[in-house]
């Protein structure tokens, strides 16, 4: 941080740097540059320095079977929405509708993906940004319950995606038409003590969360998320906006666009160059009246009113979405009968296919052409972080003026933190920011 001065004819010039060496509770590698004027903000750069990593080139030539597989690897956190999103765009161009018992199943393993990843980032992430810890791992030594708690739901969830997935990490059974496998009633029936537990706690993370101190920042959002006409979204649905849009995803890149910004390997993606944001967030306010009555009635009793305007408030939205996502689960269990065929037939031809699906961090865009023979031949890959960065930017732009008068510690925790609000996957590596300030 350079700081400028004027003390009569003399200017006096204090030179600070802010800087956060590690950063273990956002996945990727960025940085963030922060330029002061006159005690005004000018300019905001995050910074994702990540080497591109190339997914959508490498799909090129592949077959369309292996697309499952290789988009999984994209993300370990969220390997399921970068499957769904992927055999829904396939399917659309081979004119197949997964639908009955392989479409729950889908929807049950969704389930299961929203469950680990909400949990691991509402009780390891951002909580101990509200409980004054460092990490998960500090807080455990005060709160073992609580962290044990977070724990056992994140593994609710991954034993859904264990037995629909094959295993939790990267899942091997998702094909186009349907799965490899599909289980048997008794194996889902399985799982539903430790579900109803889960409900429970679910249930009690609402009720905490909503306890947090939080602070007073209420940013004008353009929020987008599908929305079904029967259900809270996973695969399907049409795009809204708050702002009145509704489209078709077919229509998507006529009104979003990614664009290049010099200081990030990440590109950009913008709603008529405007910067919006996804996830829970975004679906909560648009989807409320698509939530159980119980998640709604939770939500209620905990004071909390909507539409949620706070970015910090996301934490409450993910705690809303994992009792949904057990509710869900333990509906879908309940009526399932194993469908005759794993997976329904497939006649290739070419043409190009689109599909968005609600990944817990939010909208997850795929396209994909293929030829005659089932040969990928352009892929496009549009992730929620990316749709999120600019208003992240335009967040902290906001954010900042209010922390500049701390020491350079406080301000650097008061960023992250603000950053940590949508759980970014800026890549399935890790782990550090680094916090400039220049004032000129």
């Amino acid at each position: 941080m350079t700081e400028e001065r004027r003390t009569g004819p003399e200017e006096v010039r204090q030179t600070r740097t802010i800087a956060v060496g590690t950063i273990a509770r956002v996945e990727g590698e960025g940085a963030l540059r922060v330029t002061v004027k006159d005690g005004a903000v000018q300019d905001v750069e995050l910074r994702i320095f990540e080497p591109p990593r190339f997914f959508e080139a490498f799909l090129v030539g592949r077959h369309y079977s292996e697309v499952p597989d290789i988009v999984a690897r994209i993300c370990g956190i969220c390997p399921v929405a970068y499957q769904m999103s992927a055999v829904h765009a396939i399917e659309e161009i081979f004119g197949l509708r997964v639908e009955g018992a392989l479409r729950d199943l889908r929807r049950l393993l969704y389930c299961g993906e929203w469950i680990e990843s909400h949990a691991l980032h509402v009780y390891m992430l951002q909580a101990p940004d509200f409980l004054g810890y460092d990490s998960g791992i500090a807080m455990a030594k005060d709160h073992p319950a609580l962290v044990t708690r977070g724990l056992r739901l994140k593994k609710a969830g991954n034993a859904i995606m264990t037995l629909l997935g094959g295993r939790s990490v990267h899942p091997v059974s998702v094909k186009v038409g349907g799965f490899s496998r599909v289980p048997g009633r008794r194996e889902l029936e399985g799982l539903t003590a430790e579900l109803l537990w889960a409900r429970d706690a679910a249930a009690e993370t609402i009720r905490w969360a909503a306890t947090f101190e939080y602070p007073d920042f209420a940013p004008d959002y353009t929020y987008v998320a599908l929305r079904h006409p029967d259900e809270y979204p996973f695969n399907e649905g049409r795009l809204e906006t708050s702002n009145g849009l509704s489209i078709s995803v077919g229509e998507f890149e006529q009104h979003f666009t990614e664009h290049q910004v010099t200081y990030s390997n990440a590109l950009h993606c913008t709603l008529r160059g405007v910067p919006y944001l996804v996830g829970p967030m975004a679906r909560v306010n648009l989807n409320h009246d698509r939530l159980s009555p119980l998640a709604r009635e939770v939500l209620a009793r905990a004071g909390v009113s909507l539409p949620l305007r706070n970015p910090f408030h996301g934490i409450i939205a993910r705690s809303v979405e994992i009792l949904y996502a057990l509710e869900e689960s333990l509906r879908l269990i309940q009526r399932y009968t194993p469908p005759p065929e794993s997976a329904l037939a497939v006649t290739v031809r070419s043409g190009t296919g689109t599909a968005c699906t609600e990944a817990p961090r939010g909208i997850l865009y795929h396209r994909y052409r293929v030829d005659d023979e089932g040969i990928v031949r352009e892929a496009k890959i549009v992730p929620p972080t990316s749709q999120n960065q600019g208003r992240i930017e335009q967040d902290l732009r906001q954010f900042m003026p209010s922390v500049l008068n701390l020491s350079n510690e406080d301000a650097s925790l008061a960023c992250e933190r603000v950053i940590r609000c949508y759980d970014p996957c800026i890549s399935c590596a890790t782990h550090f920011l680094r916090l400039e300030i220049e004032r000129e």
